[in-house]
């Protein structure tokens, strides 16, 4: 178990709404929070799993629907920082349904700019950006000077909703920081759309003893950031927002990896760790493969390492075998 940061002590005596909290990261937020003498409100559809005692927070549920602005009207008012996970994250679902994810992904945060505008002080607001930069091997590794190149409607919504909360930065109506995320693994992770979630879906493949499959040669580059890295990033931004404001920083772990070799980790780390064994073979994909899934893409997330002293924490290696433990536990 590591010991928690110094500066979590921010957040003390702060109210923290984090949307979509029955979610992947909102959920690992608020447990990383949860030690702090704090109260957060958790925003979700439905009833958030509840949180293993003892803590130190105060918990307050808001069950609600973020399209409707009523909702951010009960939640808002005395926050002192909004952790905007709430979306829409399949690029396919956007694909089929562009006009029900712009709404998804870009009316919440529009209600809550809305209500920013109305405020003496208005909540810091952390949002969950996602990586829109062209990512080809020769452009890698990509920091925030790289031209966006948003591949999906997806990329595309999310990149209009980071500057909407840009433009009402800059219009003084509202504090923000984007922070966009590429591919985030760990344990807790829920059963997400068949494009999202690919290394922990390729764990928990691996400890059923299935074999896991490479498209082609598998030689596009990722970069897998562990969730515990993903939450440090979000919340070492509070005590640093002044000088982060109204920018958006790439997060990731810098470290780029194929997709074979990241499969071929998890399953010698499956084997090592189990004892299973399973084979990681070649396969011709039933359909072309989407530009955003030919894409290789490496985060340089220098700047914001230099602005805040984030670093990511966690190896490859050493996240396969704490994600294979949690999925163990379950």
């Amino acid at each position: 178990m590591r010991a928690l940061p110094d500066w979590l002590s921010h957040y003390r005596g702060q109210t923290i709404v984090v949307t979509g909290a029955g979610g992947f990261l909102g959920r690992c937020v608020v447990q990383r929070l949860a030690g702090e003498a704090c109260r957060i409100v958790r925003v979700a559809r439905s009833a958030p799993a509840p949180l293993a005692p003892p803590f130190a927070a105060t918990l307050v549920d808001v069950i609600g629907d973020l399209r409707d602005a009523s909702v951010w009207s009960r939640v808002v008012g005395d926050a002192d920082v909004v952790v905007h996970f709430a979306a829409q994250t399949s690029a396919f679902v956007a694909a089929g349904d562009p006009a029900g994810d712009l709404d998804a992904n870009v009316t919440p945060l529009r209600h809550l700019l809305t209500l920013c505008r109305g405020m003496r002080r208005p909540p810091m607001i952390l949002f969950a950006g996602t990586v829109t930069q062209a990512g080809m091997p020769r452009q890698l590794p990509v920091d925030e000077d790289a031209a966006d190149d948003p591949l999906t409607v997806y990329d595309e919504h999310k990149l209009m909703a980071e500057r909407e909360l840009e433009r009402a930065v800059s219009e003084g109506v509202a504090t923000g920081v984007t922070l966009r995320l590429a591919n985030i693994y760990g344990p807790g992770s829920t059963d997400a759309a068949g494009d999202r979630d690919v290394l922990n879906r390729m764990i928990r493949a691996a400890l059923r003893g299935q074999e896991l499959t490479v498209f082609g040669a598998g030689d596009y580059v990722r970069d897998y950031l562990f969730v515990e890295d993903a939450v440090d990033a979000f919340l070492i931004t509070g005590p640093h927002a002044d000088r982060l404001n109204g920018r958006h920083y790439v997060i990731g772990s810098g470290r780029g990896v194929t997709i074979r070799q990241a499969f071929e980790l998890v399953a010698a780390r499956v084997e090592a760790l189990t004892g299973r064994r399973v084979a990681v073979a070649s396969a011709q994909p039933a359909r072309p493969l989407t530009d955003i899934e030919q894409r290789s893409f490496v985060a340089n997330p220098a700047r914001f390492a230099a602005a805040t002293g984030w670093r990511p924490s966690w190896s490859l290696q050493d996240g396969i075998d704490r994600t294979v433990e949690g999925f163990t536990c379950e």
